[in-house]
């Protein structure tokens, strides 16, 4: 079993890199935690994708997908990318996912304080306050959700048990958690390694691999400390402008941060780490899927990546299609 966590504050990459290893590693399962505040971006077969409940592995036509018990999903915007995706038949949600309601959504608009912290008002810090005082309606509680509905703890151990490969796509980042990140200006969860397994139903004694998802250079959406933060006038001479995926907001941006990356290895006990975008730091590298294709420049800062954390880097994202990857797994000895 492999876990994707974000590093940094979300926006790494995730969806790709899920995407990538859903195809290359024939996964037979992909689980999506986190809620329908964050979203990846897929980009397969020249369409874009943009994903807020179903995993970046519904791109792989064989593996089955599954929303876990710690996760909130919304019935409008499932059962939309459900239809879009195509993947009805293949999909499922645990009995005891959480649901959230416009209720949530008209509560999160009025409240100041997550208008303050830059909160997507999404209606998830809202029905995670219902979850916690046990007044939150679940998936098994929905009739339009009767077809999707199983087991997801016991999907995922039997299917472990029968030595099938199963993929974990978290969501956010390592400094939204709820616990370990820029409180108050975090998200309602627990988003290292250790809240995403809680969120799926599985002990980390069965886990292979817990994959750190690098950018190249640091984002934010929203409030709360950013070291180095670059100006409008910086990012744009960089070419770094990005918007979020689910609220359309300008990302802030700073350069790659070796602390927060150092922290991130350990709260989440990373065995492996994947780099995106590191064709927006050497342009070079564009397209890139082999070693010996990236600039030196390029190789070198990987090199130092590896040096300085002290993992390896087996994931190089070098595009926005789900191809344009620089796979080392296989000659760093890391089964993905």
């Amino acid at each position: 079993m492999t876990v994707i966590v974000g590093g940094f504050f979300g926006d790494e990459g995730k969806g790709k890199v899920a995407g990538y290893l859903a195809l290359s590693g024939s996964y037979n399962y992909a689980v999506r935690t986190g809620a329908i505040n964050a979203g990846h971006t897929v980009v397969f077969n020249g369409k874009t994708y943009r994903l807020r409940v179903v995993s970046a592995g519904f791109v792989n036509k064989s593996t089955r997908l599954l929303i876990p018990p710690g996760s909130l999903i919304k019935l409008d915007v499932f059962l939309r990318e459900v239809e879009e995706l195509g993947v009805r038949g293949r999909v499922y949600v645990d009995y005891n996912t959480g649901v959230i309601e416009d209720v949530h959504v008209a509560r999160e608009r009025g409240d100041p304080v997550l208008v303050a912290i830059g909160s997507t008002l999404q209606g998830v810090g809202a029905a995670m306050a219902d979850r916690v005082l046990r007044r939150l309606r679940l998936a098994r509680g929905f009739a339009e959700l009767g077809e999707f509905l199983v087991d997801v703890p016991s999907t995922v151990n039997e299917a472990l048990e029968r030595g099938e490969k199963v993929l974990v796509e978290g969501a956010q980042g390592t400094f939204l958690s709820l616990y370990h990140g820029t409180y108050p200006y975090v998200t309602s969860r627990d988003t290292t390694a250790s809240g995403i397994l809680s969120e799926v139903g599985v002990g980390p004694k069965l886990v292979d691999n817990v994959l750190v998802v690098f950018k190249a250079y640091v984002t934010r959406v929203g409030e709360g400390s950013l070291e180095g933060e670059l100006s409008v006038e910086e990012i744009e001479r960089r070419g770094w402008v990005e918007r979020g995926s689910v609220t359309g907001r300008l990302r802030r941006v700073a350069p790659f941060n070796f602390k927060l990356a150092e922290r991130a290895v350990m709260l989440n006990s990373a065995t492996c780490i994947a780099i995106t975008k590191i064709d927006a730091l050497f342009p070079g590298a564009r397209g890139a899927r082999s070693w010996s294709g990236l600039p030196r420049e390029a190789r070198e800062w990987i090199e130092e990546v590896e040096s300085r954390l002290k993992r390896p880097v087996v994931l190089i994202s070098t595009g926005e299609r789900i191809e344009d990857v620089v796979d080392r797994s296989r000659d760093l000895g890391v089964e993905l």
